[in-house]
């Protein structure tokens, strides 16, 4: 089954997604300088802020997955790290448990994230290297399951400020805040906590909690 085609009968298409980091794994050693998390600042939406380095080869190797930055899409992604029926049923279960126009609000802001992400990245002058070669499949999804886990929960926004840095996951919310909306944004953060938290329980990270934003 074409994934595209299984989607858009359902009114839903899984998006591009902002590219993200691996920390813990064969990319990016932890440290007390790289896994750093401030005790006292706070995402927008929940989670502490992450001021260590960003791991640039890990966001590599994921938007290799969903295709290379000129053609990225979180569908091909996701279907190369879990497979087709894996996806097609969490596209199913978010939709009854959120409906289709907050999964569509979360799939759009995805969408816009990425690519508002890389557009940013470019301006401030980071140049993603080279995806490694043996970082792919399921050992990509538990990376970025590791990457957004602090305190032994996932929360999206400490995932998206490793996928570059803090200051550049900020402009891109600002940015999705101007143009689609607080609620966009929030929803986007939101259920991504929810969908990664699902990820987690699949590939058997029992140990991850789900986030208070969900």
């Amino acid at each position: 089954m074409n994934i595209t085609h299984s989607l858009t009968r359902t009114s839903l298409a899984l998006a591009t997604a902002l590219g993200f980091a691996l920390a813990g794994g064969p990319v990016m050693a932890a440290s007390a300088s790289t896994q750093a998390a401030s005790s006292h600042a706070m995402n927008w939406f929940g989670g502490p802020v992450y001021t260590g380095d960003p791991a640039l080869q890990a966001t590599a190797a994921l938007v290799a997955a969903g295709g290379g930055a000129s053609h990225f899409t979180f569908d091909k992604a996701l279907v190369s790290m879990l497979g087709e029926k894996t996806v097609n049923a969490e596209v199913a279960k978010l939709t009854k448990q959120y409906g289709e126009k907050e999964v569509k609000t979360f799939i759009d802001g995805m969408t816009y994230a990425v690519n508002d992400g890389l557009k940013r990245a470019t301006e401030a002058g980071v140049k993603l290297p080279a995806a490694p070669a043996d970082l792919k499949g399921p050992a990509l999804a538990k990376g970025l399951v590791q990457a957004g886990t602090v305190d032994g929960t996932f929360w999206s926004g400490y995932l998206f400020d490793k996928a570059l840095s803090h200051d550049l996951h900020n402009k891109v919310m600002m940015d999705i805040d101007t143009k689609f909306g607080h609620d966009t944004d929030k929803v986007t953060h939101k259920i991504l906590n929810q969908a990664m938290y699902d990820v987690a329980q699949a590939l058997g990270d029992k140990q991850v909690k789900l986030a208070s934003l969900h």
